[in-house]
């Protein structure tokens, strides 16, 4: 399975119409008007977020005492030199040119990251007249990749880098809330994958979140009782970026290397979309036995 995005430069289309008004076409920005407007719940996405934070009652400084706390958590992924990110990315990576013949720059690293402080964040205002969330409080458009393979135990074993090291997939859920509260849906999706691996949120290790919103992390703590401080170790996409289809790919390589480096357990994923829809996903690393 491989996913990429490019949504930091999103396309810009024009539909032309000669025989419209003035021979004018019609236009769209391919990436901000999904941003700006979700077809179905018909508000943008920070609207969604703004009517979360007003139901919970959650203000800026909650939120961005959030932000910190992910970027701490983002810090311990590049830490040793990336330690934890080389275990599942290839860096430095050399980019090609479009022909595959020479690199033509070198990434040592996530783009596009943030430097983040208490003192930067506290200087921010809401984006919205008489709103909560700041730029600081929510993710950005960004580029990416991810890649996965799914098969069987035999095969996995045998590509795998640890071969000791079994992954499996436990349980799935996926929901829709009140429309225009994207970020609460995640919580009904995480209860219904629970439900699907038999299992309940006091028997996960690690949570990981795409978490387009602070608000994200703080209703799924206050609605399940996992700790906010334990979720999304070693980063989130609240953090490096949102690029789409990569964004939840990346989450779960993260949380299965998480398990994986803490010698097994499970884990669970979750992430909104649109207006009003939500996914999560149940796994479990094991260490196979040595025969």
């Amino acid at each position: 399975m491989l996913t990429t995005d490019r949504t930091s430069n999103g396309a810009h289309v024009y539909y032309p119409a000669p025989a419209g008004p003035g021979g004018t076409g019609a236009h769209e920005d391919v990436v901000m008007d999904n941003f700006n407007c979700d077809p179905f719940a018909g508000n943008a996405m920070i609207e969604t977020a703004e009517n979360v934070a007003a139901k919970y009652q959650i203000s800026t400084d909650e939120q961005h005492q959030v932000v910190l706390q992910r970027y701490a958590q983002y810090q311990d992924a590049l830490a040793d030199d990336h330690a934890f990110q080389k275990r599942y990315m290839t860096l430095p990576f050399a980019v090609p040119d479009a022909r595959f013949r020479k690199p033509v720059v070198e990434l040592s690293g996530d783009e596009g990251v943030v430097e983040t402080s208490a003192e930067g964040l506290a200087r921010l205002k809401p984006v919205r007249p008489d709103g909560t969330i700041t730029f600081g409080g929510q993710t950005h458009p960004a580029d990416g990749a991810a890649g996965i393979l799914v098969t069987q135990p035999g095969q996995a074993a045998d590509l795998a880098s640890d071969p000791a090291i079994q992954v499996r997939l436990l349980g799935f859920g996926q929901s829709r809330t009140d429309k225009g509260y994207m970020p609460q849906a995640p919580v009904e999706a995480a209860r219904r994958a629970l439900d699907n691996a038999d299992l309940t949120i006091g028997d996960i290790d690690a949570v990981k979140s795409h978490n387009p919103f602070a608000v994200n992390d703080i209703v799924f703590s206050r609605e399940t009782g996992f700790p906010l401080e334990r979720m999304n170790n070693y980063g989130c996409s609240l953090i490096w970026g949102h690029p789409q289809g990569p964004t939840g790919l990346r989450g779960i390589i993260e949380l299965i290397e998480e398990l994986a480096q803490r010698g097994g357990g499970r884990g669970l994923f979750q992430g909104c979309a649109a207006g009003d829809t939500a996914m999560a996903a149940v796994v479990e690393v094991l260490q196979r036995s040595a025969h």
